[in-house]
């Protein structure tokens, strides 16, 4: 991907808006196949790090779906992924307690 595209995603997946957030996380699933190995460990970290502060459900999700189809590159592992720990488990709905468990257990 190109840098210019490469930075406007970035600050679509930083937007204060949830719904903005939301649908950049679903675009970087989109453009899976567009990324360098360095663009894919970077969008994982800054995923993991907007999941840690998400406050609103679907944008979590949609974060945590974008982080699992990263991992699927091989060029993301679990030190990319660590701000997740940061997820209070018990705050959160089940389904997306077991995204967050599968993308920390590697």
């Amino acid at each position: 991907m190109e840098s210019r595209d490469f930075i406007r995603l970035t600050r679509k997946i930083l937007d204060g808006e949830s719904g903005v957030r939301e649908r950049a996380a679903d675009e970087v699933t989109d453009l899976l196949s567009s990324y360098s190995p360095a663009q894919v460990s970077t969008l994982a970290v800054l995923l993991s790090a907007l999941a840690a502060c998400e406050e609103e459900n679907s944008a979590l999700e949609a974060e945590l779906h974008a982080i699992l189809d990263l991992t699927s590159t091989g060029h993301v592992n679990v030190n990319h992924v660590a701000q997740l720990r940061e997820i209070r488990l018990s705050e959160i709905p089940v389904g997306l307690r077991e995204y967050v468990t599968d993308l920390l257990e590697g």
